[in-house]
């Protein structure tokens, strides 16, 4: 089922320890092989970028990343399954590569599992390009291991 959210309504607010109780069922329900409250936690301790995209008090997603030193690496990027194919993909991705311009990164990196055609396509359509695999670098469901396609994005000429 899916619910629609006026764009005029959304907002973006950093993401806080307070706000996992709201935030884990969002990621349960979008991922075989969520996050834990323990990596959520671990990334704001570490200082990481994590940022909530709400409308009034609805989660639409969010995203963690981790600067480096002329490049950001994309941890996590997730849109709550009701709002999903609702474009609010690329507006987390544009709040990122807004603020990774802003940390003067001159690259996104990110990886996404081989089984995510969907995520794949929109990180294609933004521009992303695939540059490797990493094999072997999610955990799947029969205690076996899946590959992940390693992807980037030059956010200068």
């Amino acid at each position: 089922m899916s619910a629609r959210i006026d764009a005029v309504e959304a907002r973006f607010e950093s993401l806080t320890p307070q706000d996992l109780d709201r935030l884990l069922p969002v990621e349960d329900a979008a991922y075989s092989h969520p996050w834990t409250r323990g990596n959520f936690l671990d990334s704001l301790r570490a200082g990481y970028e994590a940022q909530q995209l709400l409308a009034d008090e609805t989660l639409l997603g969010y995203f963690v990343a981790m600067k480096g030193v002329d490049e950001v690496h994309l941890l996590n990027l997730t849109v709550a399954p009701a709002y999903q194919r609702q474009g609010w993909a690329r507006v987390l991705l544009d709040a990122l590569a807004v603020w990774s311009r802003g940390q003067g990164a001159r690259w996104l990196w990110l990886e996404v599992r081989m089984s995510n055609l969907r995520a794949q396509q929109i990180y294609e359509a933004y521009g992303f390009r695939s540059v490797g695999t990493r094999k072997r670098y999610y955990p799947a469901d029969t205690g076996t291991r899946e590959d992940a396609r390693v992807m980037s994005l030059a956010l200068w000429p």
